[in-house]
């Protein structure tokens, strides 16, 4: 839907993305494998159980006020009388031992882990560089928002918040794409066009004294 400027020209324009071009889907942005999966609720058994989860793990620690060494100790505990029982039941009732490699980490997993925390690094020291100094910026202020926001919440309820944004929006925006993106580009438009109006009115009218020219030696 073409979207036109209130300007005389009635120029047409069309909405800009958060998530990049109409050509490429946020499937693809987000990387694409099992994580835009769980992401975007493709997998809705597996993004169901890892919310549940979470949400579990950050009741025990903020509603029962859990210790997580205490919580650690106590699944740690669960687990070993788990495969104890497993274990030593597993001739009784005719069934094979439990598998150590079914508990064990993939190694192509830790090697995607690494991979994606070395990216993480890179792009840090490419934003701290000052290559580009807008993003640069950009950061900057985002870090210094996020900072003050922390004071009014504990970590674990940070956490948990973006969390669950990284849950849901991506599939909403999926879903809603285009009308987020129409309402995005029209407040864009009305806060510009609100600049352009105080800068008129009020900012254009403020006394400014003579430029003096630099000397020259």
């Amino acid at each position: 839907m073409p979207i036109y400027s209130s300007d005389s020209d009635d120029v047409p324009e069309s909405p800009k993305r958060f998530f990049g071009t109409h050509e490429m889907p946020l499937h693809a942005i987000l990387g694409g494998g099992t994580a835009a999966d769980i992401l975007l609720w493709r997998d809705k058994k597996l993004s169901a159980a890892i919310l549940i989860g979470s949400t579990i793990i950050w009741s025990l620690f903020e509603v029962g006020e859990y210790n997580f060494v205490t919580l650690l100790c106590h699944i740690s505990i669960i687990a070993m009388l788990v495969l104890f029982l497993w274990s030593t039941g597993a001739g009784l009732i005719d069934r094979n031992p439990p598998n150590p490699r079914a508990i064990t980490i993939p190694e192509s997993t830790v090697h995607w882990l690494f991979a994606e925390i070395n990216k993480m690094l890179l792009k840090f020291y490419h934003i701290s560089s000052g290559k580009d100094l807008k993003t640069f910026f950009l950061a900057i202020t985002f870090l210094w928002i996020l900072s003050g926001i922390g004071n009014y919440f504990s970590s674990l309820n940070l956490l948990y918040i973006g969390f669950l944004g990284l849950m849901s929006l991506p599939a909403l925006y999926e879903r809603y794409g285009n009308e987020v993106d129409y309402i995005a580009s029209k407040g864009n438009r009305d806060m510009k066009k609100l600049y352009k109006t105080i800068d008129t009115k009020f900012l254009n009218k403020i006394p400014r004294g003579p430029v003096k020219e630099k000397k020259r030696f």
